[in-house]
């Protein structure tokens, strides 16, 4: 059992490690609370798939993870800037693999399927298996929507949702070649969806009108209303 002043001692460690690593990481990349979301993410699935198998060594090694990520949104937040350094988690779990079997080995199988796609191919790109030119990809892109939408045609229900699946790996691949987050966009898509559905369906309840007898065309004009309100940022 540690004593409080160890634990004290330790908890100081960690901050002097958050300092040192801010130091040495390279400054070419900006994080922000938002940037770190989906790291954040992976670290809290990869805790929960330790506690699942109760084991016990890799518990502590998650939590550390975890404790270290809200250590960093705390820092965010006393600086009170964007110009901060995450550390290549990647590299360090790539050295201390600790009995990991394979690269992809690492990716918890509980993780949210669209971080989960995003997170096999950074880690396959660790080992070089990548694209040379990231604009090549937008030719894969087409390429599985050709195949996909070829399935839909034969109404193939089984082999269309399996060509939807790689045309959907194949839109993540893209967005992170150009260093964007789907599941961050993905969820400012759902957000933006809720706000102009929300403004549809307060005007059906002014107008005493229910939604299920508004047509698409009445839905669809203030569909626009909303938009032309976020422009102007009224909603």
């Amino acid at each position: 059992m540690h004593t409080r002043e160890e634990k004290l001692e330790a908890f100081g460690r960690l901050l002097d490690v958050l300092d040192r690593l801010r130091k040495e990481c390279p400054w070419d990349r900006k994080q922000t609370n938002e940037s770190l979301r989906p790291n954040t993410i992976e670290e809290t699935f990869e805790l929960c798939d330790a506690l699942l198998k109760d084991d016990k060594k890799n518990i502590c090694k998650e939590l550390g993870d975890v404790i270290m990520h809200v250590m960093f949104y705390a820092k965010i937040g006393e600086e009170l800037s964007s110009k901060q350094v995450l550390e290549n988690w990647e590299q360090i779990k790539m050295r201390e693999k600790d009995g990991n079997k394979s690269v992809l080995s690492g990716v918890p199988d509980a993780l949210p399927t669209i971080i989960k796609a995003y997170r096999i191919q950074e880690k396959a790109r660790n080992v070089g298996f990548d694209w040379e030119d990231r604009q090549d990809v937008w030719a894969k892109v087409r390429e599985e929507l050709g195949e996909l939408e070829a399935e839909l045609k034969r109404e193939d229900k089984e082999k269309a949702t399996k060509e939807l699946g790689d045309f959907l790996f194949s839109v993540i691949n893209a967005s992170r070649l150009y260093k964007l987050n789907p599941d961050n966009a993905l969820e400012y898509t759902n957000q933006k969806f809720i706000r102009r559905f929300n403004y549809i369906e307060q005007h059906s309840i002014k107008a005493g009108k229910p939604l299920t007898e508004m047509t698409l065309g009445e839905m669809d004009k203030l569909w626009n209303e909303a938009k032309e309100l976020e422009k102007e940022s009224k909603i």
